[in-house]
């Protein structure tokens, strides 16, 4: 089976930090300094991070990708190492326990989750369960960084409260970014998954035909087919991201090759397969008649070989068209994602 593009991991490394009231002046006794501080660590995170997210869209060049995640890494490490080293303001330890947590969570998901994700692309191609299961862990660490988010969330304004501080409620560039690079993520799971769940039925069938197995032909056909039309109606509820329809249109001409496939092509090559079995069966017969075959018993053989014989090019025809329609729909498609990533991932530097 041909490897398939799926999609990237975008972990929700938001901005959790809001922009505070006056400039920071004494980290030990200024609270507006002391929550600048741990403002200023996190955001050069993200920065990272993100750099990291647009290097992985917009760039070709393995090297530098591995590069910015090596940097990402380290800019989650430099953090942790700024909140670590970093007193509790007037003894009060909430928020920079707080703060610590949500970063330790950060380069867990990144460095150790990240990397069982990234193993998984390749387990993920043995079935349709195992992709299922990819793109739910990368759902559920995005969630559980969702979490921490709202955790940190209120350990700040608990803390600003606390100490008079006036938070204001500013987005940045960044965090604009890095909440497009999540939605496209999440988005780009969703149309996938619709997609692998019938390129795998698919693929299941190159077994199925080399064992000339019709009942589990059948069994395969079947399924194809109503994921196919399942997917269908999902893609016919969703809209474009951003009104770019591309990746759903590249799913849609997908499923509904593989429902014309279903439908269509492989009962005749199954029907192909019966009459194989069929023919097998006369020859067998004529052949134990030996010398006791009529005039008519040669006339049918020869009919039946001619036949299976037009039976058999038909059959090749079929193969061949629906071989050069998946090398067609799964072309379409990973350029399509490839396109589409690179047309909606925000550039950033860092």
């Amino acid at each position: 089976m041909k490897k398939l593009s799926s999609c990237s991991l975008f972990l929700l490394l938001i901005t959790f930090i809001s922009a505070t009231q006056a400039k920071a002046q004494d980290v030990a006794t200024d609270p507006t300094a002391y929550m600048n501080a741990i403002s200023d660590a996190s955001t050069n995170m993200n920065k990272a991070y993100m750099a990291y997210i647009s290097a992985s869209a917009h760039s070709g060049r393995k090297r530098k990708i591995e590069k910015m995640r090596d940097q990402a890494v380290e800019s989650i490490l430099a953090c942790q190492s700024t909140i670590t080293y970093m007193s509790p303001f007037k003894g009060d330890d909430s928020y920079r326990k707080e703060s610590l947590k949500y970063v330790q969570l950060c380069y867990k998901v990144f460095n150790d989750d990240y990397a069982h994700i990234v193993d998984m692309e390749d387990i993920a191609q043995r079935s349709y369960d195992d992709m299922q299961a990819f793109l739910l862990l990368q759902q559920a660490t995005n969630d559980t960084l969702q979490v921490a988010v709202k955790r940190i969330n209120k350990a700040q304004r608990d803390f600003g409260a606390k100490y008079g501080v006036n938070i204001i409620d500013q987005k940045s560039e960044l965090s604009d970014k890095m909440e497009i690079a999540n939605h496209l993520g999440e988005y780009r799971n969703k149309v996938f998954l619709l997609f692998f769940k019938c390129n795998w039925e698919d693929n299941q069938l190159s077994d199925a035909f080399t064992q000339k197995n019709v009942t589990k032909i059948e069994q395969i056909r079947s399924a194809l087919d109503k994921y196919a039309i399942d997917g269908l109606a999902v893609l016919d509820t969703m809209k474009g991201f951003d009104n770019d329809g591309a990746l759903t249109d590249a799913c849609r001409q997908a499923l509904s090759f593989y429902k014309e496939e279903a439908e269509t092509e492989l009962p005749k090559l199954t029907n192909f397969f019966l009459q194989q079995e069929n023919f097998d069966k006369l020859k067998a017969a004529m052949d134990a008649k030996g010398d006791q075959r009529t005039q008519q018993d040669v006339d049918a053989f020869n009919k039946a070989v001619a036949d299976i014989n037009a039976a058999a090019n038909a059959s090749n025809q079929v193969n061949a068209d629906l071989n050069s329609g998946r090398n067609d729909i799964n072309k379409n498609w990973m350029e399509t994602d490839a396109k589409f990533t690179d047309n909606h991932t925000p550039y950033y530097s860092g």
